[in-house]
């Protein structure tokens, strides 16, 4: 799937739901999509930053 079909898809499944949804859920949805993609992210920074410290301990291992 390139970036075109994956950002159709997404307003497909945006513009399904809000026929589907009255206001007051679709603001609860949109805060927690919002939120989940926050939270992923901050995992994924501290997975990589974890990741990264520990590759560095791992050399400074070997150097001795």
């Amino acid at each position: 799937m390139n970036y075109c079909q994956l950002t159709m898809a997404v307003t497909a499944l945006a513009n399904a739901l809000a026929g589907m949804l009255n206001e007051d859920e679709i603001s609860v949805l949109a805060a927690l999509l919002t939120q989940l993609g926050d939270t992923l992210a901050t995992i994924n920074t501290h997975k990589e930053i974890c990741e990264a410290r520990h590759d560095d301990n791992e050399e400074s291992i070997k150097k001795r």
